[in-house]
């Protein structure tokens, strides 16, 4: 009886370290940034007066970084110089959540846009897709499938993003349209989007100017796509 109770009592520790240990395995919060001021030079990100990301040009989508809950002071300042600062927040960061940071806006008013990712994996046969309209002087726009195809995001404005929509995995055309009209202001061809992967499209540049408007495409997780006929795992390529 002894014995039986030593094991059970064992079992019962494993099992609460094991608890403690997941827990803490998913307080972390994961933060990235994107630079998507037109007119802005490379910058260094700053955060609780350490350097977290450097030389971040535009354009540029820094890989995610850990960190513990809370709230973060952000610095964005030209690469390689400690001022001007041309972006300073506090940002709230919860565990277990995934965020990105965009700087946005011409240099003059750049701002920090904070959005809450959702990279969990999409259902079979499929992947996941949000669109960020990151464009200053663009208008809202609907972003559809080319050739009359469906709208898969419609009135989108500057700052504004999308809901993540699950689409079957395979290549699209899709344009860039003024909201609530058949005009184009921007065409996307050849966008393929793998099964289990989520994807962030961020609309950038400008539309009456330099750097043009384009479209930059995110690969923001990619998972473990499992077999059912042998349950082996096989990862997706990127």
């Amino acid at each position: 009886m002894k014995k039986w109770l030593a094991v059970s009592l064992a079992l019962v520790l494993v099992f609460a370290l094991a608890s403690v240990a997941l827990a803490q395995g998913t307080e972390k919060a994961r933060v990235r940034v994107v630079h998507a001021s037109p007119d802005a030079p490379a910058v260094d990100v700053w955060v609780n007066n350490a350097k977290a990301f450097e030389n971040a040009p535009f354009k540029g989508i820094t890989g995610y970084a850990e960190l513990n809950p809370g709230t973060y002071n952000v610095k964005v300042v030209p690469a390689g110089a400690t001022e001007p600062v041309v972006i300073e927040a506090n940002l709230p960061l919860t565990g277990g959540k995934d965020y990105t940071v965009v700087a946005v806006g011409r240099l003059a008013n750049i701002e920090p846009l904070l959005l809450e990712d959702d990279n969990r994996a999409p259902a079979a046969g499929k992947a996941h897709v949000r669109f960020v309209h990151a464009s200053p002087d663009a208008p809202a726009v609907d972003i559809a499938v080319a050739g009359g195809g469906p709208v898969l995001f419609s009135n989108i404005a500057f700052k504004q993003a999308s809901q993540y929509l699950p689409v079957d995995a395979g290549t699209y055309n899709l344009e860039v349209r003024l909201a609530g009209t058949q005009t184009v202001a921007l065409r996307v061809p050849g966008v393929t989007l793998e099964e289990g992967t989520v994807y962030t499209v961020f609309a950038m540049g400008l539309a009456g100017g330099q750097p043009a408007l384009q479209a930059v495409p995110s690969v923001d997780a990619q998972h473990m796509m499992v077999l059912p006929q042998t349950g082996a795992e096989c990862p997706k390529t990127k």
